[in-house]
């Protein structure tokens, strides 16, 4: 029941954001837009409660309720950054706006934007791991917690590899080509002033 849920939310979160996309620059409704994109947090709160009652009905914890803890984590983390992301192209391709500024591809902006994702990435663990200890606390002595025991050590994993990722941008940047010098050093400028 869980994994059909989790899937349920994922295409739930795709058809809402188009949904709220589409409201907002084919029919020019924003408002409208805005109530259909402020009910994505609705479906992780519906998530999360169906994920309680499961284990307080007596079942058994398992990898489905760390799967759910995961995505929750994922989804609080990068959620809103994914939504603008796709706003921002949904502005420029069905609104007339201009194409939304890509992220630096070199050098210390490139490291900057690595280590910003990678905050987003220790948010969205620290929320699966709270979930997964509160689960953990839940359940108590009376059920078998390992399976969601090894979630947790999943979502440090996850964190830490992320995080040697973005290290290595920082260590070994990567160089622009002869003509994008010019272009990464205004990005990174422009990076340094809005910091």
């Amino acid at each position: 029941m869980i994994v059909a849920l989790i899937i349920a939310c994922e295409v739930g979160f795709w058809v809402l954001l188009a949904l709220g996309l589409a409201v907002r620059y084919l029919l020019k409704w924003r408002r409208t837009s805005v109530v259909l994109l402020l009910c994505e947090p609705v479906l992780e709160l519906v998530l999360f409660v169906a994920t309680a009652i499961d284990l307080k009905n007596g079942a058994e914890p398992s990898w489905e309720h760390g799967v759910a803890a995961l995505y929750i984590g994922y989804t609080v983390a990068f959620g809103h950054y994914t939504i603008r992301w796709l706003d921002g192209h949904a502005a420029h391709r069905l609104g007339g706006a201009p194409p939304p500024r890509k992220p630096p591809r070199y050098g210390r902006a490139r490291a900057r934007h690595e280590a910003k994702l990678w905050l987003r990435a220790v948010v969205g663990g620290a929320v699966a791991l709270g979930l997964l200890q509160l689960a953990v606390w839940y359940v108590g002595d009376s059920g078998d917690v390992s399976s969601l025991r090894a979630f947790q050590w999943v979502a440090i994993r996850t964190v830490g590899i992320y995080g040697l990722i973005a290290l290595g941008y920082w260590i070994w940047p990567k160089k622009a080509p002869a003509g994008a010098e010019e272009e990464s050093r205004l990005t990174a400028d422009k990076e340094h002033v809005r910091s």
